[in-house]
């Protein structure tokens, strides 16, 4: 039999379409599908291949993946899609990064699979003695909104767009037990991807005047649904930027309108809960409360909000006072992508006896909550037809390597279910750091169960309203 050559090289000699460049991209085994100019064999960027007047193509300096006529750089530099853009006038560098000092920032680590037998224990005693006391047994709060009813009795739904539709549902469900779903409110949506919890934000207060939304996203973002807003009286605004660098003060239209601001996210990973949530109580608070070196028990009384009718009731409070942030509900993910430098628990570890050395492993640690369910969903459908990821844990969760979380190494120390347990402590010690932050800023703040876990196996949620039995009324 003859022997075959490469799969490219029959493609390779066919040639290439017509119309289209001469360059064959060996990577891709096929001819650039880019169209030369009139009379020309290759595209721009394939030019050099063929005798232009002995102009000769470079790397592109800001992006070495394009290349540029030499004669032509300067022109180029200009309007190159790599060149940094004007920052927007609501990014201030690291507002909400938190550690500053750092000699307090941690040291490289070893992995976890590099631990001895003893070193785990050791730390596993360490994460009970600090997890005792430690209300561990959420409650259950698996609610819906009538918003979203149409849309999973839809038989067209696939399965995982189902699940991400009752997530959505239980979010604005548990909006509504607090009170926060009315008129005369900024809705901000961190880490918000497509776009699709603020979109049903918008379906719910569909009768709602003076309604804002801000989608803040760092990553240019396709199948957004923002184009399904019809409302006139809500706006839609988008900002990329990372959440380590927004100031929502600086934001424009808050500016003008002054709207208290209610902080939403799904799955909001890692660190950038704890982005968001100093983003939200601390730099934003701040700026809109008054002078910075005021206690933050004090600036809290610009955040005070109807929380609900009773609680509101006999507070003293105006209701025309500006409210700064009215609410935050975040369903959490990904623990192991926590940063000890952004954690905004880092006072509570301390206060338990444990520091920087003990986060690093307990973020890694936390994926054991979730891992043992990681090759069942690797195998679900990957196809574009699911809403923002497509199974039933985090696209973070599933890549997050075996290595680094060290199960395998342990598997004849632990059984899967002692790594689960291990795992989920480790979830929600980092969670109550959070929660004791919220509290020293004047909040009310709480975790629930908003799904099965059945549904996502990410399925905590973060709700904080302000407290007005936390407030200390400011001295006159």
């Amino acid at each position: 039999m003859e022997a075959q050559g490469p799969p490219g090289a029959a493609m390779a000699a066919a040639g290439p379409q017509p119309g289209r460049c001469g360059h064959f991209v060996e990577r891709k085994g096929r001819f650039c599908r880019m169209v030369p100019a009139p009379g020309r064999r290759f595209c721009g960027e394939h030019g050099q291949e063929e005798e232009q007047n002995d102009r000769k193509r470079i790397p592109c300096p800001l992006d070495p993946k394009h290349t540029v006529y030499e004669d032509q750089l300067q022109k180029h530099l200009k309007k190159c899609n790599s060149r940094e853009k004007p920052k927007p006038v609501y990014f201030v560098q690291d507002i909400n990064a938190g550690l500053k000092d750092v000699a307090e920032i941690p040291e490289k680590q070893v992995t976890l699979s590099s631990l001895s037998s003893e070193e785990l224990q050791n730390l596993i005693v360490k994460l009970k003695k600090a997890s005792n006391g430690l209300e561990l047994h959420l409650k259950e709060e698996i609610l819906s909104h009538q918003a979203l009813q149409e849309a999973l009795n839809d038989p067209k739904n696939g399965e995982s767009a189902f699940k991400h539709l009752k997530q959505q549902a239980s979010i604005l469900g548990n909006m509504e037990r607090l009170h926060l779903l009315g008129p005369g409110r900024c809705f901000v949506e961190f880490g918000a991807g497509r776009g699709k919890l603020s979109h049903w934000v918008d379906v719910a207060l569909q009768n709602v005047e003076n309604v804002q939304f801000l989608l803040v996203e760092r990553a240019t973002t396709r199948f957004k649904v923002d184009g399904k807003h019809k409302r006139r009286d809500s706006i839609f605004e988008r900002l990329q930027v990372d959440i380590q660098h927004l100031c929502l003060s600086k934001v424009p239209i808050l500016e003008k309108k002054k709207l208290p601001v209610v902080g939403i996210g799904k799955h909001l990973c890692g660190a950038a809960t704890d982005l968001a949530l100093r983003c939200l109580v601390e730099s934003y608070s701040t700026c809109c409360g008054g002078e910075n070196e005021e206690p933050a028990a004090k600036r809290c009384r610009t955040a005070t909000t109807e929380v609900a009718p009773d609680t509101a009731a006999g507070n003293g409070s105006n209701t025309e006072d500006h409210k700064p942030v009215a609410g935050i509900v975040i369903a959490l993910c990904c623990h192991h992508k926590c940063d000890w430098t952004h954690y905004v628990g880092r006072e509570f570890f301390k206060s338990v006896g444990l520091g920087a050395v003990e986060f690093h492993y307990f973020q890694r640690m936390s994926s054991w909550a979730t891992c043992g369910m990681r090759e069942t969903t690797s195998k679900a459908s990957t196809s574009e037809e699911s809403e923002d990821q497509t199974n039933d844990t985090e696209e973070h969760e599933q890549t997050f390597s075996t290595a680094e979380s060290g199960s395998d190494t342990w598997q004849g120390i632990l059984t899967v279910e002692e790594r689960k347990e291990i795992g989920c402590l480790c979830k929600r010690l980092i969670d109550h750091g959070r929660i004791e932050y919220l509290q020293q800023q004047g909040y009310k703040a709480a975790l629930q169960y908003y799904t099965e876990s059945a549904v996502s196996l990410e399925n905590v949620l973060l709700t904080a309203v302000p407290s007005p039995f936390l407030i200390t009324e400011p001295t006159t």
